[in-house]
């Protein structure tokens, strides 16, 4: 599609919008849809009223279509407007809606019904959507009252809870940018966003974030207040508010007020910024407009197939991060779920105790998330009976050739199924909390065949999602209907893909084109130039290619690529995978050498992790397993590097050249490889919030050690 076939403001272009009229754009409009049931001809349609600026502003019920003017799809300058993706046919063409639109929708119809749950002194608390949205009023009047100016950011920092929602919704209906800062930054990472978003407000959860923004609150000059949501505060500090104190601050604000600023936002304006992990350079300003939000969370549900008010989920991935942000509350939102807060140690180990007491209908987990689930059952599974071994490996390969049936489109299931399923299936759904689960989802980074292969062995599927935060989360999305084992699914409903320069074997970069598309990033408009091109499509970066029935497969990153010496383009993750599955001690792995003679592999251990996330000296028992199989008595990293432990270095290079023996050239063999003393974390740096590898920053932290297998 060309940028030629948008419908943009200033278009006088008709179109069939969800086939029940039509919509004559105009360069400034407002498009009201009648109900049916008190229309003489008994259909939807919609009317165009034409608006001047001389007009009193029109309160906006969710009805309404508002648009700014404008005249190009992209901006990067805070206040300007974009125009739509949008074109006559499927769901691209839904009227657009604000986030005040599509939360008044929930709770007009679903207000009574619980949208929030959190543990305060052990025991839930539940928000339904009618105090959730007064709530979220409440905080938008406190922002006004503090100084809260058009399309200047609130900054949030800190872990899921009910207060985030509220303060980022919030900031939303008071006109401002809402912008998550990752709880992970140092204070110099927070100035930077801070500063970049022009925040009025930092919002932060606790003493230890709020030191962070004192730190460096002297150089964010648009600075107006900070508040704290959770604990007492430490020290009394002038413009520094607990939440209580801060959600009365607006009390005296009139309603009326709060609508006229609500009433005046158009859809095609920014309303939301996430900021990209920044591993090579500074973090971008991801702008994000109430239709890439309101649209991509419908067409997302819509595709999946949600039930209204039927669906919960938990809440513990950063809210940062586009992909929780999408699921958790924007989702979320639009189809009346229940989101359900995980303890702020979720990923230390508390997490499976939130799943078992909430039971969740979808799950969202990154590929880490579901390796730590497999380690832990194989944990389990090696502490077992001989017996019961005996009995869930059988029913480990019914799982695994039923899973495989139905992604195939078989319904039929294996002899024994039936058995398998009331021995082992069902009790290992229950002790993870996920037997209501209806779909469980991976995404944010590359997940190997084994841990989908291991999970569809005890028949849960987990289903790939693909995106990114410049395409609002999702582009293409994998589901009960329609998966294959390795591949992202199928384009979201309403978008198209593009494969850019593809090569003999079909792979070219993946390009995006819908209503999901970002508008630019934050003040580079450089940057901006370099992700969209001239007829609008966003440029992945990523490589990719689609099987006969438009499944889209992932085959490496543009960035990621390794070019050796030689000129031969090798992606790293195949090799990285391929050995993860042929030696199981192995945790994390990064493939070096470009620009160099031959490969080699930095690779680090399976060890435990402390209470603040960080990787100990100890092996897991899993990994002491590995060890014990092959005659050695070590339980610490640190024994086996120290005495390069023969049997263990042995094992390593078995599987490298069994790895080798596979490789399409001899470029893509692997010729050697170091193990690293400490495994990778978040907190070391080299990975990020998701526990994506941060390559530029293992590259820098261990040139040492690159540089030996080279003799540099």
């Amino acid at each position: 599609m060309s940028a030629d076939e948008c419908i943009p403001p200033s278009d006088s272009k008709e179109i069939s919008v969800s086939g029940n009229g039509s919509v004559k754009t105009e360069e400034y409009q407002t498009v009201a849809l009648h109900d049916s049931k008190n229309h003489p001809n008994g259909n939807c349609s919609f009317s165009v009223m034409s608006n001047t600026d001389d007009e009193p502003a029109i309160p906006l019920r969710t009805e309404d279509v508002r648009l700014a003017p404008a005249e190009e799809l992209w901006s990067t300058a805070r206040d300007k407007a974009v125009k739509l993706r949008m074109n006559a046919s499927e769901l691209s063409s839904e009227p657009p809606m604000t986030v005040h639109q599509m939360f008044m929708a929930t709770v007009q119809k679903y207000g009574d019904s619980p949208a929030l749950r959190a543990k305060e002194d052990g025991a839930w608390v539940t928000l339904t959507y009618k105090e959730y949205y007064q709530h979220s009023r409440a905080a938008a009047k406190s922002f006004l009252k503090l100084g809260l100016e058009r399309f200047h950011g609130v900054g949030i920092l800190g872990f899921n809870s009910p207060e985030w929602f509220i303060a980022d919704v919030g900031c939303i209906l008071a006109g401002g940018l809402a912008t998550g800062i990752y709880t992970t930054n140092s204070p110099e990472a927070c100035q930077y966003v801070a500063d970049n978003c022009a925040a009025n407000v930092l919002v932060v959860e606790n003493n230890k974030q709020l030191i962070k923004i004192l730190q460096v609150k002297d150089q964010l000059p648009h600075l107006k207040a900070i508040v704290q949501y959770k604990g007492e505060l430490e020290q009394k500090l002038p413009n520094l508010y607990t939440w209580a104190e801060f959600m009365k601050l607006g009390e005296n604000i009139l309603e009326a007020e709060l609508d006229a600023v609500i009433d005046s936002q158009k859809a095609n304006e920014c309303c939301t910024l996430i900021y990209t992990s920044g591993t090579t350079g500074n973090p971008k300003g991801v702008m994000l407009s109430h239709d890439n939000i309101t649209w991509t969370a419908n067409s997302a549900g819509r595709m999946v197939r949600l039930k209204m008010a039927e669906e919960e989920v938990v809440s513990y991935l950063p809210l940062s991060h586009v992909a929780a942000q999408v699921q958790d509350m924007w989702i979320c939102m639009r189809f009346a779920a229940i989101t359900n807060f995980a303890d702020p140690d979720a990923l230390k180990g508390s997490l499976a105790n939130t799943l078992r007491e909430v039971h969740p209908t979808s799950f969202l987990g990154v590929p880490r998330v579901w390796e730590k689930m497999q380690e832990a059952m194989k944990a389990v599974g090696a502490k077992s009976s001989v017996m019961k071994k005996k009995i869930g490996d059988w029913a480990k390969g019914i799982g695994l050739q039923a899973s495989y049936n139905a992604m195939n489109g078989d319904s039929s299931v294996p002899w024994g199924f039936t058995l398998a399923n009331h021995l082992v299936f069902k009790n290992v759904l229950k002790a993870l909390g996920l037997d209501r689960c209806r779909a469980c989802f991976t995404g944010a980074a590359p997940i190997t065949k084994d841990t989908l292969e291991y999970f569809m062995s005890l028949h849960i599927p987990v289903f790939e999602l693909y995106g990114m935060s410049e395409s609002t989360g999702p582009h293409s999305i994998s589901f009960a209907e329609g998966y294959r084992i390795m591949s992202c699914g199928k384009v979201l409903t309403g978008c198209k893909t593009k494969l850019d320069k593809p090569d003999s074997d079909g792979n070219g970069e993946i390009c995006f084109w819908g209503r999901h598309v970002f508008m630019g990033y934050l003040n580079m408009p450089d940057k901006t130039e370099e992700a969209l091109d001239a007829e609008g499509w966003l440029h992945s970066g990523d490589l990719g290619k689609h099987d006969s029935n438009d499944f889209l497969f992932i085959t490496g990153r543009i960035k990621e690529l390794i070019i050796t010496a030689g000129g031969e383009n090798i992606p790293p993750v195949p090799i990285e995978d391929a050995l993860k599955e042929e030696v199981s001690i192995i945790s994390n792995i990064m493939l070096v050498g470009d620009k160099k003679k031959f490969l080699a592999l930095l690779l680090t251990l399976k060890c435990n992790i402390d209470d603040n996330g960080d990787p100990t000296d100890e092996l897991t028992p899993l990994a002491v397993e590995f060890c014990r199989q092959h005659g050695v008595t070590a339980s610490k990293v640190s024994e086996i590097i120290s005495k390069k432990e023969p049997a263990i270095y042995k094992a390593i290079q078995e599987g490298v050249d069994r790895v080798n023996s596979k490789a399409a050239s001899n470029a893509q063999r692997v010729q050697k490889w170091t193990l690293l003393p400490r495994d990778f974390s978040i907190s070391g740096g080299e990975l990020g919030p998701t526990m994506k590898l941060k390559r530029p920053v293992v590259s820098k932290m261990y040139q040492e050690e690159i540089n030996q297998f080279y003799g540099e």
